[in-house]
């Protein structure tokens, strides 16, 4: 018997929330479907005066950006604007070269930039319960709670990830004071280009696609 699909954004291709016609909506749109009560809500977290900065603030740094600026670079007009002066990084140590890019350019503008590497605390995975055979790839855990929280002890204003894994960055977004972005998002085998995995899942990568495959 074949398994029920619950359709959703991921299952359209109209994008009809893109106009305020109703047109290219298909029947499960979520637009037409959501709780009133919901939506209301979360407009109402937009009255928020620092949600209503950041909002503004990235829409303001999306136009004037839009196609011509890499992310750093959107970065740092959006710290730059929203007034942040103290910036957090939290890096995988295998990118350290990148990060100490980042925070050459940051500086550059004049920001004050703090660094973390992933495994700061030099603590061994078996401390937390890690299995010992992931040892093989490096005995000392990643600490992303402590990156976090050594972040928020700096008092930084805003918090950006450069490659941290998958399910750590979940933690370390988790565990923030501050809002965060993602500057990389690792991927060992793509040159940290998740997206390229997509890219071609229909051909090279179609060994991504499980047994429950559907249209």
């Amino acid at each position: 018997m074949e398994k029920e699909i619950v359709r959703s954004c991921a299952d359209c291709a109209g994008k009809g929330c893109q106009n305020q016609t109703g047109e290219n909506r298909p029947p499960f749109c979520l637009t037409d479907n959501m709780d009133p009560a919901v939506k209301q809500a979360a407009m109402a977290e937009y009255k928020d005066p620092v949600n209503q900065k950041i909002m503004t603030t990235a829409a303001d740094v999306e136009f004037d950006g839009y196609c011509q600026w890499p992310r750093i670079q959107e970065i740092v007009e959006f710290a730059r604007r929203m007034g942040f002066h103290k910036l957090g990084i939290a890096t995988c140590v295998g990118l350290m070269r990148e990060t100490r890019i980042a925070a050459k350019i940051l500086r550059s503008h004049g920001f004050e930039v703090v660094a973390v590497g992933c495994k700061a605390g030099a603590v061994l995975k078996t401390e937390v319960g890690i299995d010992e055979r992931c040892a093989a790839i490096g005995t000392n855990m990643c600490n992303p709670i402590l990156q976090a929280k050594l972040l928020n002890e700096a008092g930084t204003e805003l918090n950006i990830v450069v490659g941290l894994c998958v399910g750590h960055d979940s933690l370390f977004y988790k565990y923030c004071d501050a809002p965060v972005t993602t500057l990389v998002a690792k991927d060992r085998v793509t040159g940290h280009n998740p997206v390229a995995a997509l890219y071609t899942a229909e051909s090279y990568y179609g060994r991504l696609f499980g047994k429950e495959q559907a249209e």
